[in-house]
């Protein structure tokens, strides 16, 4: 077993001043890169192995602002936050469950005015990550809804306090519940209808 990269978002985290990104796909890689590579200041763009979903590349090497989310599905009741190439299998989660689904780009600095948005509109928040839940990104939104008086439940997906073996990586994810199936089992779950 090896640590397989499932700890840089925790390390990265206590940085002060680190941008944090975490890229959903081949062209959102191409798009957080080209921002944190024109940002000022210590930036780091996370990205698991493995290959992509086949995603459309824009060749313009463009940016986005920096800690904006973009929200990828509207639905109800639960907001499932996705950080990184886990927003796919939310998406499908999402689509059965009819919540909505944002791809949250950035650890640091989260999208702040979402967050308090969704909370207005929503029972609660599902977070989604490829990196180890303690100190993680769910860790982070836990952190500010709490810093902000937002009281609503957060149910934080991701990996767990052990090392994880290797092995086929859709595999692995299936078996700890980050696949679509797994995260729509654990949603109903904690929000039952």
């Amino acid at each position: 077993a090896t640590h397989a990269g499932n700890y840089d978002i925790a390390y990265l985290r206590c940085i002060p001043n680190m941008v944090i990104a975490t890229p959903s796909d081949e062209n959102e890689t191409r798009l957080l890169l080209t921002t944190c590579y024109q940002h000022v200041g210590p930036s780091a763009v996370r990205y698991p192995r493995g290959a992509g979903v086949g995603a459309t590349i824009d060749p313009a090497l463009t940016s986005v602002p920096v800690g904006q989310a973009v929200v990828r599905r509207e639905g109800k009741r639960v907001a499932i936050l996705a950080f990184g190439t886990l927003l796919h299998p939310a998406l499908a989660a999402g689509e059965a469950l009819d919540a909505t689904v944002v791809d949250m780009r950035f650890v640091k600095p989260l999208d702040e005015a979402l967050l308090q948005q969704l909370a207005s509109t929503h029972d609660g928040f599902v977070t989604v990550e490829e990196g180890s839940i303690m100190a993680g990104a769910g860790s982070a939104v836990t952190e500010y809804l709490n810093a902000a008086g937002v009281l609503k439940p957060v149910l934080q997906l991701g990996l767990p306090d052990r090392y994880i073996d290797h092995g086929d990586q859709s595999r692995l994810l299936a078996d700890l519940g980050l696949d679509a199936a797994g995260i729509e089992q654990s949603v109903c779950k904690r929000f039952p209808v």
